[in-house]
């Protein structure tokens, strides 16, 4: 049988996390992890990265409530995939529905990966939508573009629910790289007329 670890988290310094680790080590935590000032977005916390660098195979991760874990309905999917993928149970003390030891956890983990599924193939899907009616509309043409503008919305919308360039490139069909160069900022083009006139031969 695995060890029971616990993850608590505050946003901010002045915030103390007391609490959820005495409510955690009271359930049988046998090491907390705690994060100070961080938000639920960042994916790279430092505490949550040597938490996740502990856990083994058939440990249980223990948290207060899952808003510890994630600040978003994707993030915590792409937390969900991982601890499965990793055969690690996850369990919160004030959620009981959050529990993949019990069977009704297991379930309820299950609708998760069934919607999270669909949720990214009703993505496809659009996508493919999209690229049909701007070819049928005469909108692209010549060699294909990989990212479109219909792509690019799409991955901005990913992007700004938490979702790392790796799932969007999977999500839409196309090369990390490709996410990467279309969501960087556009460096400005300068004009005619704020280029410096051409020294004189």
């Amino acid at each position: 049988m695995g060890a029971l670890i616990g993850y608590a988290r505050v946003s901010t310094r002045e915030q103390d996390p007391g609490t959820q680790e005495d409510a955690l080590r009271s359930a049988g935590a046998v090491r907390v992890f705690t994060d100070h000032g961080e938000s639920s977005r960042r994916t790279d916390r430092p505490q949550w990265t040597a938490c996740l660098d502990y856990l083994r195979d058939g440990d249980t991760l223990l948290v207060y409530r899952l808003d510890r874990l994630a600040g978003s309905q994707q993030q915590m999917l792409q937390i969900f995939d991982e601890l499965e993928r990793r055969s690690i149970d996850l369990r919160s003390l004030t959620e009981p529905a959050i529990d993949t030891t019990s069977p009704m956890g297991r379930a309820f983990y299950s609708i998760i990966a069934v919607f999270a599924q669909l949720r990214v193939d009703t993505i496809r899907q659009n996508t493919r939508d999209g690229l049909a009616r701007a070819r049928a509309e005469g909108r692209v043409g010549g060699r294909p573009t990989v990212m479109t503008p219909e792509r690019v919305a799409l991955a901005k919308r990913l992007r700004g629910e938490g979702m790392p360039y790796r799932q969007i490139a999977s999500a839409l069909g196309v090369s990390h790289s490709a996410v990467a160069r279309a969501l960087q900022p556009q460096r400005a083009e300068a004009t005619p007329e704020s280029r410096p006139p051409s020294p004189k031969a």
